[in-house]
């Protein structure tokens, strides 16, 4: 979610250098927002719905709720130009403290646990075709999982180039997925087989729980939107273009989602999705015949691009925190020859295996949700309050601010409700973003002079260690790591 964010941000000003057109940047939101996330959200969507009526009200709710958050970031994307979207606009706002609890629970939980989803849909639809009749083995999926990600970790460590060409297969092959499952999903309809649709609003759940636990799911599928802000520099007139192509894209994505899920729900029913563990390759293998593997594989190919792209993006937020003192300079070091954040991927690889260990992928999402929603309702309320404590800000993009109090609101909804309907993992989130606050006080707060000297010790002893084993120094704090000088490395 924020890590693609930041990821557009740095490639941004390697690929973006001319203007970007109203078609140019339709494409792009399209491209950056349809994810792996519509391959494994429907099954969780459907779970805390109960039933096919109600989930695709959710889908729509979803779009809606999604074009309110890219059209109030598209406004403090022109107010507020720094790298770090919601990081950067509650630094901006809010001060240190809240923006640092940002910037913590990103790092601990919510970029690795996000990069953890993308990497078990990669395996398990890989694996799945090979069990047909029956669930993949649970220790196949998650080493398979692991080592996509030490795989990609160590790529990314060494400099590979994988150039534009992967994101580009990655890009094509998940479109196609999609419209082979919308055509075949219409083509059934087409036939009368819409029985599946009868009473579709029997067994809804429409309790307030079930239903921010739904939304969690659908909006992981949406996330992307929050990418408009590092492109508004670049694109052509963007008072009128930026809004334009949020207004052509998201209606854009919002149908194709819904179209899928329709494509699955004529095809099949509810007890077959909820016990498919791919549910994509499910519906190949009912519909699809001896082209059935084209779906796995599409999946998969996605799933490798846009978990590269994730591990990418989540070692610029490392460079992010450092420029304003909020990381150690151990995460902040780079290799002194392949010039690349060689201990921010090692923490963030560490920790995205860590979260490999929860059996349950939409636990998982639950997880990172809770915080992801907090933190992006806060950004959006640092809007309303600019608007009272800078009105005279330039703002080339100003919505009424009925734009960002319902969206605020409805951000208040997905972060109270689950604290009764799942209590357990919104604690895990509440403990995580808490547990930053000592570490904030001790490490930023206090002046050198005062804060603990065994924990000063500590970090100098890991910095140095760190130094050491992975040919690692410090670099400055605007280097550019897609461009690097080698005069900027100290």
């Amino acid at each position: 979610m924020v890590a693609k964010a930041d990821s557009v941000s740095q490639s941004s000003g390697v690929r973006l250098k001319q203007e970007i057109s109203l078609l140019h940047g339709v494409c792009l939101i399209v491209g950056n927002m349809i994810g792996s996330g519509i391959f494994i959200s429907p099954k969780g969507v459907l779970f805390y719905t109960g039933s096919f009526g109600l989930s695709l009200v959710v889908w729509a709710i979803g779009g809606v709720f999604s074009v309110f958050g890219a059209l109030c970031y598209a406004e403090l994307g022109t107010t507020i130009r720094k790298s770090g979207a919601s990081y950067a606009y509650i630094l901006e706002s809010f001060g240190g403290f809240l923006a640092f609890l940002r910037l913590w629970t990103s790092l601990l939980i919510v970029e690795p646990a996000c990069q953890a989803v993308i990497a078990l849909t990669f395996s398990s639809y890989l694996v799945q075709p090979f069990y047909p009749s029956c669930s993949a083995p649970y220790d196949a999926v998650r080493l398979i999982a692991a080592a996509i990600i030490c795989l990609l970790t160590y790529v990314n460590c060494m400099k590979v180039k994988w150039g534009a060409m992967l994101q580009v297969i990655s890009t094509v092959a998940k479109v196609l997925a999609l419209i082979v499952i919308v055509i075949a999903g219409l083509v059934k309809l087409a036939q009368g087989y819409d029985q599946n649709f009868e009473d579709s609003f029997r067994g809804s759940k429409l309790n307030p729980g079930d239903m921010a636990l739904a939304l969690y799911s659908a909006l992981y599928s949406y996330s992307g939107w929050d990418t408009l802000n590092f492109i508004t520099e670049e694109i052509k007139n963007p008072e009128r273009n930026l809004p334009l192509s949020i207004a052509i894209s998201m209606p854009i994505v919002t149908v194709i989602y819904i179209l899928t899920n329709i494509a699955y729900y004529v095809v099949m029913n509810a007890d077959r999705i909820l016990s498919s563990e791919a549910v994509a390759v499910t519906f190949a293998d009912e519909v699809l015949g001896w082209a059935r593997w084209l779906i796995p594989l599409s999946v998969a190919i996605s799933c490798y691009g846009g978990l590269n792209s994730s591990i990418i993006a989540a070692s610029r937020l490392f460079f992010v925190g450092s420029r304003e003192g909020h990381l150690p300079n151990v995460l902040c070091m780079i290799h002194i020859e392949n010039f690349t954040p060689v201990p921010a991927l090692l923490f963030n690889g560490g920790m995205a295996l860590i979260f490999l260990c929860v059996r349950d992928v939409f636990q998982l999402i639950n997880y990172f949700s809770f915080n992801y929603w907090l933190f992006i309702g806060l950004s959006i309320g640092s809007q309303i309050y600019l608007r009272f404590k800078a009105p005279d800000l330039p703002r080339p993009v100003k919505l009424p601010l009925f734009f960002p109090v319902v969206y605020c609101l409805c951000s208040i909804f997905l972060v109270v409700v689950p604290l009764y309907s799942d209590t357990v993992n919104s604690l895990v989130g509440i403990a995580v973003a808490l547990s930053g606050a000592p570490i904030y006080y001790m490490c930023i707060h206090l002046p050198p002079s005062s804060r603990p000297a065994f924990f000063s010790k500590m970090l100098n002893v890991i910095t140095l260690y760190t130094q050491k084993l992975s040919l690692c120094c410090v670099a400055s704090p605007d280097i550019d790591l897609d461009n690097i000088d080698p005069e900027k490395l100290e």
